[in-house]
């Protein structure tokens, strides 16, 4: 019998740390290359994609449970 609860496949938490391995490595071989000013157009570009997220983040839409338990 198969368990519901069970998923398949690798947890959020390992997939993260091997999207920043892949990082690093790609980080350190440009570093070892001297491929500076490709990394200067990765900082950026990744830049912007995080201002992009926080930009169009919802955050109106959180629920603050901690302090709407302490007001009421």
């Amino acid at each position: 019998m198969i368990m519901a609860s069970k998923r398949k496949g690798i947890s959020r938490r390992t997939a993260s740390l091997l999207w920043m391995a892949l990082i690093v490595v790609v980080i350190g071989v440009l570093i070892y290359l001297e491929q500076i000013s490709v990394l200067y157009v990765l900082a950026t570009f990744s830049l912007v994609v995080l201002l992009l997220i926080v930009g169009f983040a919802d955050l109106e839409g959180v629920k603050r449970s901690d302090i709407e338990a302490k007001d009421s």
